[in-house]
Protein backbone atom coordinates (compact mmCIF):
# COMPACT_ATOMS: atom_id res chain seq x y z
CA UNK A 1 0.00 0.00 0.00
CA UNK A 2 1.59 3.38 -1.19
CA UNK A 3 1.85 6.57 1.33
CA UNK A 4 -0.39 9.08 1.60
CA UNK A 5 0.73 12.90 1.50
CA UNK A 6 -1.26 15.48 2.36
CA UNK A 7 -0.92 18.93 1.29
CA UNK A 8 -2.75 21.54 3.47
CA UNK A 9 -1.10 25.01 2.32
CA UNK A 10 -2.48 25.74 -1.53
CA UNK A 11 -5.72 26.84 -3.51
CA UNK A 12 -8.34 25.28 -5.79
CA UNK A 13 -9.35 27.56 -8.53
CA UNK A 14 -12.83 25.95 -9.74
CA UNK A 15 -13.55 27.60 -12.80
CA UNK A 16 -16.41 27.45 -15.32
CA UNK A 17 -15.65 25.46 -18.60
CA UNK A 18 -13.63 22.34 -17.60
CA UNK A 19 -13.59 19.75 -21.01
CA UNK A 20 -16.19 17.27 -21.28
CA UNK A 21 -14.34 13.27 -21.31
CA UNK A 22 -14.99 13.07 -25.40
CA UNK A 23 -12.10 12.57 -28.04
CA UNK A 24 -12.52 14.16 -30.94
CA UNK A 25 -9.95 12.90 -33.61
CA UNK A 26 -8.55 16.77 -35.56
CA UNK A 27 -6.92 17.04 -38.90
CA UNK A 28 -4.16 20.24 -38.49
CA UNK A 29 -2.78 21.92 -41.64
CA UNK A 30 -0.30 23.65 -39.88
CA UNK A 31 2.02 23.02 -36.80
CA UNK A 32 5.02 25.16 -35.34
CA UNK A 33 7.92 24.71 -33.41
CA UNK A 34 8.67 27.52 -31.17
CA UNK A 35 12.45 27.73 -29.63
CA UNK A 36 10.93 30.16 -27.13
CA UNK A 37 9.53 26.79 -25.11
CA UNK A 38 13.30 26.11 -23.92
CA UNK A 39 14.78 27.41 -21.41
CA UNK A 40 18.45 28.51 -22.07
CA UNK A 41 18.80 26.99 -25.74
CA UNK A 42 20.07 28.79 -28.35
CA UNK A 43 18.49 27.32 -31.05
CA UNK A 44 20.72 26.60 -34.61
CA UNK A 45 18.29 26.61 -37.70
CA UNK A 46 18.72 23.52 -39.47
CA UNK A 47 15.96 24.06 -42.71
CA UNK A 48 15.12 26.29 -44.58
CA UNK A 49 11.66 27.70 -46.32
CA UNK A 50 10.63 25.29 -48.47
CA UNK A 51 12.09 22.32 -47.19
CA UNK A 52 10.02 19.03 -47.07
CA UNK A 53 10.23 17.25 -43.48
CA UNK A 54 9.02 13.79 -42.52
CA UNK A 55 8.08 13.82 -39.59
CA UNK A 56 11.32 13.08 -37.14
CA UNK A 57 13.53 14.89 -39.30
CA UNK A 58 15.98 17.99 -37.09
CA UNK A 59 14.58 21.10 -37.93
CA UNK A 60 16.78 23.07 -35.37
CA UNK A 61 19.27 22.11 -32.43
CA UNK A 62 20.63 23.95 -29.32
CA UNK A 63 24.42 25.73 -30.64
CA UNK A 64 25.62 24.80 -26.89
CA UNK A 65 24.49 21.10 -27.06
CA UNK A 66 24.05 20.48 -31.02
CA UNK A 67 23.47 16.50 -30.04
CA UNK A 68 20.60 18.24 -28.74
CA UNK A 69 18.04 17.69 -31.57
CA UNK A 70 14.65 19.47 -32.16
CA UNK A 71 12.00 17.59 -34.61
CA UNK A 72 9.77 17.55 -37.12
CA UNK A 73 6.30 16.79 -35.07
CA UNK A 74 4.62 15.94 -38.90
CA UNK A 75 5.45 14.86 -42.40
CA UNK A 76 5.15 18.45 -44.23
CA UNK A 77 7.04 22.05 -45.71
CA UNK A 78 9.05 24.55 -43.92
CA UNK A 79 6.14 27.50 -44.58
CA UNK A 80 7.81 30.05 -42.71
CA UNK A 81 10.35 31.05 -40.58
CA UNK A 82 9.40 34.12 -37.96
CA UNK A 83 12.02 36.23 -36.38
CA UNK A 84 11.72 38.84 -33.67
CA UNK A 85 13.87 41.94 -32.79
CA UNK A 86 17.73 40.99 -33.30
CA UNK A 87 16.51 37.92 -35.51
CA UNK A 88 15.65 35.72 -32.84
CA UNK A 89 14.01 32.70 -33.65
CA UNK A 90 10.30 32.78 -32.90
CA UNK A 91 8.50 29.97 -35.06
CA UNK A 92 8.93 27.83 -37.74
CA UNK A 93 5.88 27.03 -39.40
CA UNK A 94 5.48 23.90 -41.21
CA UNK A 95 2.72 22.93 -43.51
CA UNK A 96 1.27 19.53 -43.25
CA UNK A 97 1.53 17.00 -46.52
CA UNK A 98 -0.32 13.57 -46.67
CA UNK A 99 0.56 10.99 -46.81
CA UNK A 100 1.83 11.42 -43.44
CA UNK A 101 5.68 9.95 -43.09
CA UNK A 102 7.84 9.25 -40.40
CA UNK A 103 11.45 8.66 -40.11
CA UNK A 104 12.46 5.23 -39.39
CA UNK A 105 14.50 4.90 -36.15
CA UNK A 106 14.33 1.27 -35.31
CA UNK A 107 12.14 -0.68 -33.46
CA UNK A 108 13.87 -1.97 -29.90
CA UNK A 109 12.99 -3.21 -26.90
CA UNK A 110 14.30 -0.75 -23.87
CA UNK A 111 15.25 -3.96 -22.01
CA UNK A 112 17.77 -4.93 -24.41
CA UNK A 113 19.63 -1.64 -25.14
CA UNK A 114 22.58 -0.01 -23.65
CA UNK A 115 21.90 3.31 -21.38
CA UNK A 116 24.11 5.24 -23.63
CA UNK A 117 21.90 3.17 -27.24
CA UNK A 118 18.59 4.63 -25.06
CA UNK A 119 19.92 8.14 -25.16
CA UNK A 120 21.41 8.69 -28.35
CA UNK A 121 17.85 7.05 -30.12
CA UNK A 122 16.30 9.74 -28.03
CA UNK A 123 18.54 12.80 -29.01
CA UNK A 124 18.18 11.70 -32.72
CA UNK A 125 14.19 11.35 -32.56
CA UNK A 126 14.00 14.61 -31.20
CA UNK A 127 12.02 12.86 -27.79
CA UNK A 128 15.17 14.10 -25.32
CA UNK A 129 13.79 17.88 -24.88
CA UNK A 130 10.92 16.10 -22.95
CA UNK A 131 12.57 15.07 -19.94
CA UNK A 132 13.36 18.45 -17.95
CA UNK A 133 15.47 18.95 -14.52
CA UNK A 134 15.11 20.22 -11.67
CA UNK A 135 16.83 22.72 -10.64
CA UNK A 136 16.09 25.45 -13.35
CA UNK A 137 12.97 23.75 -15.70
CA UNK A 138 15.79 23.66 -18.66
CA UNK A 139 16.02 20.24 -20.93
CA UNK A 140 17.98 17.59 -18.92
CA UNK A 141 21.41 16.95 -19.84
CA UNK A 142 22.28 13.14 -21.33
CA UNK A 143 25.69 13.39 -19.74
CA UNK A 144 23.72 13.52 -15.95
CA UNK A 145 22.84 11.04 -14.01
CA UNK A 146 19.45 11.93 -12.05
CA UNK A 147 19.14 11.38 -8.33
CA UNK A 148 15.80 10.22 -9.48
CA UNK A 149 13.09 10.69 -12.38
CA UNK A 150 9.78 12.12 -11.18
CA UNK A 151 6.37 11.92 -13.13
CA UNK A 152 3.25 13.30 -12.04
CA UNK A 153 0.33 11.48 -12.93
CA UNK A 154 -2.28 13.89 -12.06
CA UNK A 155 -2.94 18.17 -12.55
CA UNK A 156 -4.17 19.90 -9.77
CA UNK A 157 -3.98 23.37 -12.22
CA UNK A 158 -7.55 25.09 -12.53
CA UNK A 159 -9.14 23.29 -15.62
CA UNK A 160 -6.11 21.02 -15.77
CA UNK A 161 -6.86 17.92 -18.01
CA UNK A 162 -7.60 14.46 -16.53
CA UNK A 163 -4.25 12.43 -17.16
CA UNK A 164 -6.22 8.88 -16.53
CA UNK A 165 -8.28 9.99 -19.16
CA UNK A 166 -5.63 10.83 -21.92
CA UNK A 167 -3.57 7.55 -21.06
CA UNK A 168 -6.18 5.40 -21.18
CA UNK A 169 -5.67 2.24 -23.51
CA UNK A 170 -2.07 3.24 -23.84
CA UNK A 171 -0.73 1.07 -21.17
CA UNK A 172 1.63 -0.92 -22.89
CA UNK A 173 3.34 2.30 -24.72
CA UNK A 174 3.27 3.59 -21.12
CA UNK A 175 4.97 0.83 -19.99
CA UNK A 176 7.52 0.44 -22.86
CA UNK A 177 8.63 4.32 -21.90
CA UNK A 178 8.78 3.77 -18.22
CA UNK A 179 11.47 0.41 -19.03
CA UNK A 180 13.03 3.20 -21.57
CA UNK A 181 13.52 5.57 -18.37
CA UNK A 182 14.67 3.28 -16.15
CA UNK A 183 17.58 2.80 -17.70
CA UNK A 184 18.70 6.63 -17.20
CA UNK A 185 18.80 6.48 -13.37
CA UNK A 186 20.62 4.50 -11.05
CA UNK A 187 17.89 5.52 -8.54
CA UNK A 188 13.90 5.34 -8.08
CA UNK A 189 11.31 6.48 -10.79
CA UNK A 190 8.12 8.33 -8.85
CA UNK A 191 4.65 7.96 -10.38
CA UNK A 192 2.83 9.92 -8.35
CA UNK A 193 -1.42 9.85 -8.34
CA UNK A 194 -4.26 11.85 -6.79
CA UNK A 195 -5.38 9.78 -3.36
CA UNK A 196 -8.16 7.84 -4.30
CA UNK A 197 -6.65 6.63 -7.85
CA UNK A 198 -6.70 2.86 -7.10
CA UNK A 199 -8.12 1.48 -10.22
CA UNK A 200 -6.61 3.11 -12.97
CA UNK A 201 -6.45 0.28 -15.75
CA UNK A 202 -2.92 2.13 -16.87
CA UNK A 203 -0.76 4.43 -14.10
CA UNK A 204 -1.96 2.19 -11.10
CA UNK A 205 -0.53 -0.66 -12.97
CA UNK A 206 3.04 0.41 -14.11
CA UNK A 207 5.35 -1.78 -13.27
CA UNK A 208 9.29 -0.67 -12.31
CA UNK A 209 7.64 2.63 -10.06
CA UNK A 210 7.43 3.93 -6.84
CA UNK A 211 3.83 5.03 -6.60
CA UNK A 212 2.66 7.39 -4.12
CA UNK A 213 -0.64 9.16 -3.52
CA UNK A 214 -0.95 12.87 -2.80
CA UNK A 215 -4.04 14.70 -1.18
CA UNK A 216 -5.13 18.07 -0.99
CA UNK A 217 -5.37 21.36 -3.05
CA UNK A 218 -3.65 22.88 -6.01
CA UNK A 219 -0.30 22.73 -6.07
CA UNK A 220 -0.38 19.04 -4.79
CA UNK A 221 0.06 17.62 -8.47
CA UNK A 222 2.84 20.01 -9.04
CA UNK A 223 6.04 18.24 -9.33
CA UNK A 224 8.05 20.41 -7.34
CA UNK A 225 5.84 20.07 -4.30
CA UNK A 226 6.29 16.21 -4.88
CA UNK A 227 10.09 16.36 -5.19
CA UNK A 228 9.80 18.42 -1.83
CA UNK A 229 8.62 15.31 -0.30
CA UNK A 230 9.96 12.78 -1.17
CA UNK A 231 13.73 13.65 -2.85
CA UNK A 232 14.17 17.13 -1.35
CA UNK A 233 16.88 18.87 -3.86
CA UNK A 234 20.14 19.83 -2.62
CA UNK A 235 23.03 22.05 -4.19
CA UNK A 236 24.51 19.60 -6.54
CA UNK A 237 21.28 17.10 -7.14
CA UNK A 238 20.11 16.63 -10.43
CA UNK A 239 16.46 15.36 -11.02
CA UNK A 240 14.66 14.53 -14.16
CA UNK A 241 10.96 14.98 -14.77
CA UNK A 242 8.12 14.92 -17.43
CA UNK A 243 4.62 13.98 -17.77
CA UNK A 244 2.68 11.02 -18.41
CA UNK A 245 1.80 12.18 -22.13
CA UNK A 246 5.33 12.84 -22.71
CA UNK A 247 6.26 8.85 -21.62
CA UNK A 248 3.82 7.47 -24.06
CA UNK A 249 5.81 9.45 -27.02
CA UNK A 250 8.70 8.07 -25.80
CA UNK A 251 7.11 4.70 -25.49
CA UNK A 252 6.11 4.65 -29.01
CA UNK A 253 9.86 5.60 -30.14
CA UNK A 254 10.89 2.28 -29.16
CA UNK A 255 7.58 0.30 -29.57
CA UNK A 256 6.87 2.15 -33.39
CA UNK A 257 10.15 3.29 -33.88
CA UNK A 258 9.27 6.96 -35.30
CA UNK A 259 8.52 10.37 -33.44
CA UNK A 260 4.71 9.96 -32.97
CA UNK A 261 4.52 13.54 -32.01
CA UNK A 262 0.28 13.24 -31.98
CA UNK A 263 -1.13 13.90 -28.19
CA UNK A 264 -4.48 14.45 -26.56
CA UNK A 265 -5.28 18.00 -25.09
CA UNK A 266 -7.69 19.55 -23.58
CA UNK A 267 -10.09 22.67 -25.05
CA UNK A 268 -11.49 24.55 -22.28
CA UNK A 269 -12.37 27.36 -20.77
CA UNK A 270 -15.43 29.74 -19.50
CA UNK A 271 -15.24 31.12 -23.17
CA UNK A 272 -15.55 27.47 -25.14
CA UNK A 273 -18.64 26.67 -26.11
CA UNK A 274 -18.05 22.99 -26.26
CA UNK A 275 -14.80 21.91 -24.31
CA UNK A 276 -13.66 18.63 -24.63
CA UNK A 277 -10.69 17.10 -25.92
CA UNK A 278 -8.89 16.95 -28.84
CA UNK A 279 -6.19 14.61 -30.56
CA UNK A 280 -3.85 16.77 -32.45
CA UNK A 281 -0.19 16.89 -33.48
CA UNK A 282 2.34 18.86 -30.95
CA UNK A 283 2.46 22.15 -31.59
CA UNK A 284 -1.11 22.33 -33.65
CA UNK A 285 -2.21 25.51 -34.83
CA UNK A 286 -5.33 27.25 -32.37
CA UNK A 287 -7.22 28.94 -35.19
CA UNK A 288 -8.84 26.00 -37.26
CA UNK A 289 -8.75 24.10 -34.15
CA UNK A 290 -11.32 26.84 -32.06
CA UNK A 291 -12.99 27.83 -35.38
CA UNK A 292 -16.81 28.39 -34.56
CA UNK A 293 -16.00 27.09 -30.89
CA UNK A 294 -14.90 30.16 -29.11
CA UNK A 295 -17.73 32.88 -27.83
CA UNK A 296 -17.87 36.18 -30.18
CA UNK A 297 -16.39 38.17 -27.45
CA UNK A 298 -13.01 39.82 -26.30
CA UNK A 299 -11.37 37.10 -25.25
CA UNK A 300 -7.69 35.40 -24.01
CA UNK A 301 -6.19 32.25 -25.70
CA UNK A 302 -3.67 30.52 -23.45
CA UNK A 303 -1.60 27.62 -24.28
CA UNK A 304 -1.61 25.75 -20.46
CA UNK A 305 -3.49 26.70 -17.54
CA UNK A 306 -4.45 30.22 -16.11
CA UNK A 307 -1.69 30.22 -13.84
CA UNK A 308 1.00 29.21 -15.34
CA UNK A 309 0.06 28.94 -19.25
CA UNK A 310 1.42 31.83 -22.00
CA UNK A 311 -0.71 34.15 -23.47
CA UNK A 312 -1.06 33.61 -27.57
CA UNK A 313 -2.39 35.43 -30.74
CA UNK A 314 -5.66 33.80 -32.39
CA UNK A 315 -3.67 32.73 -35.05
CA UNK A 316 -0.51 30.73 -32.57
CA UNK A 317 0.49 27.58 -31.42
CA UNK A 318 0.22 25.15 -28.73
CA UNK A 319 3.29 24.86 -26.59
CA UNK A 320 5.87 22.11 -26.61
CA UNK A 321 4.81 21.03 -22.95
CA UNK A 322 1.21 21.97 -22.55
CA UNK A 323 -1.68 19.58 -22.52
CA UNK A 324 -4.57 21.90 -22.76
CA UNK A 325 -5.71 25.51 -24.48
CA UNK A 326 -8.02 27.95 -22.08
CA UNK A 327 -10.42 30.56 -23.06
CA UNK A 328 -11.16 33.19 -21.08
CA UNK A 329 -12.46 36.82 -21.06
CA UNK A 330 -9.88 39.80 -21.32
CA UNK A 331 -10.32 42.13 -18.46
CA UNK A 332 -9.97 45.06 -20.24
CA UNK A 333 -12.18 47.20 -18.68
CA UNK A 334 -12.56 49.40 -15.24
CA UNK A 335 -15.22 48.24 -12.19
CA UNK A 336 -17.54 50.90 -11.19
CA UNK A 337 -16.30 51.59 -7.32
CA UNK A 338 -13.91 48.69 -7.73
CA UNK A 339 -13.27 46.67 -4.42
CA UNK A 340 -16.04 48.29 -2.50
CA UNK A 341 -18.48 46.18 -4.73
CA UNK A 342 -20.29 43.35 -3.37
CA UNK A 343 -18.81 41.45 -6.56
CA UNK A 344 -20.95 38.03 -5.88
CA UNK A 345 -19.51 36.44 -9.34
CA UNK A 346 -15.77 37.21 -8.71
CA UNK A 347 -13.56 34.97 -7.01
CA UNK A 348 -10.85 36.05 -3.94
CA UNK A 349 -8.62 33.70 -1.79
CA UNK A 350 -9.35 36.83 1.59
CA UNK A 351 -12.94 37.12 2.47
CA UNK A 352 -13.39 40.63 1.21
CA UNK A 353 -15.90 39.38 -1.28
CA UNK A 354 -18.03 36.02 -0.89
CA UNK A 355 -16.69 33.45 -2.50
CA UNK A 356 -15.77 31.84 0.55
CA UNK A 357 -19.29 30.78 1.45
CA UNK A 358 -19.67 29.15 -2.03
CA UNK A 359 -16.51 26.58 -2.38
CA UNK A 360 -18.03 24.72 -4.58
CA UNK A 361 -19.11 27.29 -7.11
CA UNK A 362 -17.04 27.25 -10.50
CA UNK A 363 -16.07 30.91 -11.52
CA UNK A 364 -15.53 33.07 -14.98
CA UNK A 365 -12.00 34.35 -14.25
CA UNK A 366 -10.67 37.32 -16.73
CA UNK A 367 -7.60 38.97 -17.38
CA UNK A 368 -8.42 42.32 -14.64
CA UNK A 369 -5.97 42.53 -12.06
CA UNK A 370 -8.39 44.28 -9.76
CA UNK A 371 -5.83 47.14 -9.09
CA UNK A 372 -2.64 48.53 -9.65
CA UNK A 373 1.26 47.15 -9.18
CA UNK A 374 2.44 48.50 -5.58
CA UNK A 375 5.27 47.89 -3.33
CA UNK A 376 6.24 44.40 -2.33
CA UNK A 377 5.36 44.02 1.29
CA UNK A 378 4.96 40.96 3.77
CA UNK A 379 1.54 39.97 4.35
CA UNK A 380 1.51 36.78 5.18
CA UNK A 381 -0.38 35.62 2.86
CA UNK A 382 1.82 33.65 0.59
CA UNK A 383 2.47 31.39 3.28
CA UNK A 384 -0.86 30.07 3.08
CA UNK A 385 -0.39 28.92 -0.21
CA UNK A 386 2.84 27.94 -0.23
CA UNK A 387 3.66 24.33 1.03
CA UNK A 388 7.04 24.23 1.03
CA UNK A 389 9.82 24.74 3.56
CA UNK A 390 11.15 27.82 2.41
CA UNK A 391 9.96 31.81 3.27
CA UNK A 392 8.69 32.72 -0.19
CA UNK A 393 9.10 36.88 0.50
CA UNK A 394 12.53 36.34 1.96
CA UNK A 395 13.44 34.71 -1.40
CA UNK A 396 11.56 36.88 -3.64
CA UNK A 397 13.61 40.21 -2.26
CA UNK A 398 16.93 37.69 -2.20
CA UNK A 399 16.32 37.84 -6.23
CA UNK A 400 15.50 41.04 -6.77
CA UNK A 401 18.71 42.42 -5.48
CA UNK A 402 20.42 39.29 -6.99
CA UNK A 403 22.23 37.93 -4.12
CA UNK A 404 23.05 34.14 -5.10
CA UNK A 405 24.50 32.99 -1.79
CA UNK A 406 21.49 34.22 -0.25
CA UNK A 407 19.39 32.47 -2.84
CA UNK A 408 20.60 29.48 -2.10
CA UNK A 409 20.31 29.33 1.82
CA UNK A 410 16.94 29.86 1.26
CA UNK A 411 15.70 27.11 -1.02
CA UNK A 412 16.33 28.35 -4.28
CA UNK A 413 16.98 24.82 -5.95
CA UNK A 414 13.79 23.31 -4.83
CA UNK A 415 11.31 25.61 -6.38
CA UNK A 416 10.26 27.02 -10.17
CA UNK A 417 8.46 29.53 -11.57
CA UNK A 418 5.20 27.68 -11.38
CA UNK A 419 5.79 26.91 -7.56
CA UNK A 420 4.75 30.87 -7.17
CA UNK A 421 1.57 31.03 -9.13
CA UNK A 422 -0.78 30.99 -6.38
CA UNK A 423 1.47 33.35 -4.44
CA UNK A 424 1.20 35.52 -8.04
CA UNK A 425 -2.36 35.02 -7.93
CA UNK A 426 -3.68 36.25 -4.28
CA UNK A 427 -0.61 38.70 -4.61
CA UNK A 428 -2.40 42.50 -3.31
CA UNK A 429 0.71 44.00 -4.80
CA UNK A 430 0.43 42.90 -8.06
CA UNK A 431 3.74 41.62 -8.61
CA UNK A 432 5.00 39.22 -11.27
CA UNK A 433 6.72 37.23 -9.11
CA UNK A 434 6.49 34.37 -11.54
CA UNK A 435 8.80 36.32 -13.72
CA UNK A 436 11.01 37.19 -10.45
CA UNK A 437 11.56 33.67 -9.81
CA UNK A 438 12.50 32.82 -13.59
CA UNK A 439 14.86 35.96 -13.51
CA UNK A 440 16.84 34.25 -10.16
CA UNK A 441 16.88 30.77 -11.46
CA UNK A 442 18.50 32.34 -14.89
CA UNK A 443 20.88 33.91 -12.90
CA UNK A 444 21.92 31.62 -10.87
CA UNK A 445 22.72 29.04 -13.75
CA UNK A 446 24.82 31.47 -15.16
CA UNK A 447 27.05 31.55 -12.09
CA UNK A 448 26.77 28.00 -11.82
CA UNK A 449 28.02 27.35 -15.56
Amino acid sequence: MSKVYKIKKGLDIKLAGEAERTLTEFSATHVALKPTDFIGVFPKLLVQEGDVVKAGDPVFCDKAHPEVLFTSPVHGKVAEIVRGPKRILLEIKIELLTPETYTDFGKANPSNLTREEIISKMLQSGVWPMIRQRPYSVIANPADKPKAIFISGFDTAPLAPDYDFIVHGQGDVFQTGIDALKKLTNDKIYLNLPDGMVNSKVLTNTRGVEINHFSGPHPAGNVGTQIALLCPINKGDVIWYLRPQEVIIIGKLFAEGRYNARRIIAVCGSEVRKPKYYKVPGGVGIKKLLAGNVNESDVRFISGNVLTGTRLEPDGYLGFYDSQITVIPEGDYHEFLGWSMPRLHKHSFSRSYFSWLTPDKHYVADTNLNGGVRALVMTGQFEQVFPFDIYPTQLLKSIIYNDIDEMEKLGIYEVDEEDFALCEYIDTSKTEIQSIVRQGLNSLRAEMS
